[in-house]
């Protein structure tokens, strides 16, 4: 706890200075990361934020075999997990809850061809330990106003109507009430104004194995004009990010810790960069990252009281992608 406590004030004091930096918290906060942007070692760290990023040179040519095969998930574990959610969500413990779990995956591209090659809003590799390549923000301030981009809701768009299929299904459309519901009474904990400016909008991913519809949300609010002073505070505040953990949250995250029984690390984290005036950050979903067993590819989704274990089994399977194309051979 002490040290995130000093990673918090360390932000307030880098934005107080207005020095750019880059900040990874992983969804514990046992090993956060804030390096000013001129002392990032490229040779270590990557990243790149919704398109902008230091030039690292010319991409790694992919193989031409080029193969990225996921296992089938523990099947069990799930089973067993989404059984014990049902019961706290029957008990009203927790109204929405996000599952995830490790799947293994086999690959011949390595991490860092993986970054240069992904197609993604929010990118960042760490040498020997994992790459990320999200397409969900958490929170962006600019000119004062901060905004915060809830995604819920996930089908394949392999056929017309699949995206109408998403914004009618009942299920889908409570869980994004209720995310909606706890990142505008998270904004009010940091802004005043905070309103809901678009709801439920579409948007389509390019993945390896075919296009994927997801939904998203924009809500807003006003910071006092002194927030560069209090970048940490508002990020105590805000982590971690209610899309991947639930409502209430503070009671959902100790079911997720209880019933995942595995850490997620830097998977579900935060990652951004403040650049001196502005700030943007995305959620750590789809991930990849290194064991001492192998790759393991982290993913999951929100469980509500009226999820169907099939079909949330398979929107995990669903979302172990890679946001590129290639000529997939077979290992």
């Amino acid at each position: 706890m002490n040290q995130t406590i000093t990673i918090f004030e360390q932000m307030n004091e880098l934005g107080k200075a207005r020095v750019p930096f880059l900040f990874v918290f992983d969804f514990e906060l046992k090993k956060p990361l804030i390096i000013p942007l001129e002392a990032v070692d490229w040779q270590k760290v990557r990243y790149e934020i919704n398109g902008i990023g230091p030039d690292y040179g010319k991409k790694e040519a992919l193989p031409e075999n080029a193969f990225f095969h996921a296992s089938e998930a523990d099947k069990k574990h799930y089973l067993q997990a989404f059984e014990q959610l049902m019961f706290h969500l029957g008990r009203g413990d927790t109204y929405l809850i996000n599952l995830t779990m490790p799947v293994r995956v086999e690959t011949n591209l390595s991490l860092k061809q993986i970054f240069e090659h992904s197609q993604a809003k929010y990118k960042l590799w760490l040498a020997d330990e994992c790459v990320v390549f999200s397409p969900e923000p958490f929170v962006q301030i600019q000119n004062g106003i901060i905004s915060t981009f809830p995604m819920k809701g996930t089908i394949q768009a392999d056929q017309e109507g699949t995206d109408q299929q998403l914004l009618e299904d009942p299920k889908e459309k409570a869980e994004h009430y209720t995310i909606v519901d706890l990142l505008r009474n998270d904004l009010n904990s940091v802004a005043v104004n905070v309103r809901v400016n678009s709801f439920r909008f579409l948007q389509k991913v390019e993945t390896h194995r075919g296009a994927l519809w997801q939904t998203s949300s924009r809500i807003s609010g006003e910071l006092p004009a002194d927030f560069c002073q209090h970048l940490g505070d508002i990020f105590q505040k805000l982590l971690p990010a209610g899309s991947i953990s639930g409502a209430p949250k503070k009671r959902t995250v100790e079911l997720i810790q209880a019933i995942e029984k595995y850490e997620r690390g830097y998977y579900t984290g935060v990652m951004g960069v403040f650049d001196g005036q502005n700030l943007d950050s995305g959620v750590m979903i789809r991930f990849v990252e290194q064991t001492k067993d192998g790759l393991v590819y982290k993913a999951g989704g929100g469980i509500t009281v009226n999820s169907n274990v099939k079909t949330e089994y398979e929107e995990l399977l669903q979302k172990v992608y890679l946001p590129f194309t290639f000529q997939s051979a077979k290992p």
